[in-house]
């Protein structure tokens, strides 16, 4: 297990989305500042309300050209019906490979049921590694305000430099 580190290149993901239908993460975040966010599942009291955090900023995140992933091992029923219940408009993967995730960016998995614990990642523009969030447990995640803060701080420093 590699942890990634700020200025890696983030792993090119595929995204399972509806009726069998893929799409790549770097495509998906193409131009955009990217939020990566491993969650436990469905079931996780702590990963609902996180989602329910990114969805309720998503104007705020737009407005800060930051997008919104988030991808489980969850099945495609049970991400449909959780996008369903919370609203959620921003891509949600579902039957993500929990070893295959954990060996590219040193997420933590749960033995039994198999299932990620709460990753997450602010990418720049270009899929590169800001900063990375991993817990071992059921909390320990990012949240919108930290996010936005630090994309807002990354962006002043990007025009100082130019």
């Amino acid at each position: 297990m590699a942890l990634l580190q700020p200025g890696d290149a983030f792993p090119d993901l595929t995204i399972n989305q509806r009726d069998g239908a893929t799409a790549s993460l770097h495509e998906t975040l193409a131009g955009s500042y990217g939020v990566v966010l491993f969650y436990r599942g469905s079931f996780c009291p702590y990963c609902r309300t996180q989602l329910r955090a990114f969805q309720r900023s998503q104007e705020n995140l737009r407005a800060h050209n930051i997008k919104v992933v988030a991808l489980s091992v969850d099945d495609e029923e049970t991400t449909q019906a959780l996008i369903d219940k919370l609203r959620l408009d921003f891509p949600v993967g579902h039957s993500a490979d929990a070893h295959a995730i954990a060996d590219g960016i040193g997420a933590f998995v749960n033995p039994d049921p198999v299932y990620l614990q709460s990753t997450g990642f602010v990418l720049d523009p270009e899929s590169k590694v800001i900063v990375g969030v991993w817990s071992n447990g059921a909390i320990g995640r990012l949240v919108p305000e930290d996010v936005i803060g630090l994309v807002e701080y990354a962006q002043s420093h990007q025009e100082t430099a130019a």
